[in-house]
């Protein structure tokens, strides 16, 4: 995917799921936002479908950091890992049940590509964190991305616009 192709097809004219978070809302784990300015020209344009699966999940804002243990979101999705935050809660349910909030979301809407925050545990694509919380990287998609992923939406990060 190069940078020049993100706004041709796939669903050109077409809302676009995005992390709510690039968009200026402070719902990220520690209160604040990651603005991307090619995310608010969507918005004001009316195009972003906003999303934030922690919060829809039910977590609160702010909330404890949590990484996926034992895999990547396409894991969590298959049973086969967890999220749980920094002092080991698990909060698995609750990133499942965001991530359908942001499918049911982005199908209610027509939308055939995301873009959403990179590393993170719900909306990382292609990079997160590796749940031992050193801020060390390995590859995988979060758990929305994955879900998204394994239902024909195309993820972007903030990274590729």
């Amino acid at each position: 995917m190069t940078k020049a192709s993100i706004p041709g097809p796939p669903g050109e004219g077409l809302p676009i799921l995005v992390s709510a978070c690039l968009a200026g809302c402070e719902c990220r784990f520690d209160g604040s936002s990651n603005l991307v300015r090619t995310v608010v020209d969507l918005a004001e344009k009316g195009r972003a479908v906003l999303v934030c699966p922690e919060e829809d999940g039910g977590l609160p804002t702010p909330r404890p950091p949590a990484e996926i243990v034992g895999g990547d979101g396409h894991d969590v999705l298959a049973g086969r890992a967890n999220v749980v935050t920094q002092s080991g809660v698990d909060v698995t349910d609750v990133y499942l049940a965001g991530a359908r909030v942001a499918l049911e979301r982005a199908q209610g809407a027509g939308a055939r590509r995301a873009i959403l925050k990179s590393r993170s545990p719900s909306c990382g694509s292609g990079a997160l964190y590796d749940g031992t919380f050193t801020r060390t990287l390995r590859a995988g998609d979060g758990v929305t991305a994955a879900l998204l992923r394994e239902n024909g939406i195309e993820v972007l990060t903030e990274a590729d616009l």
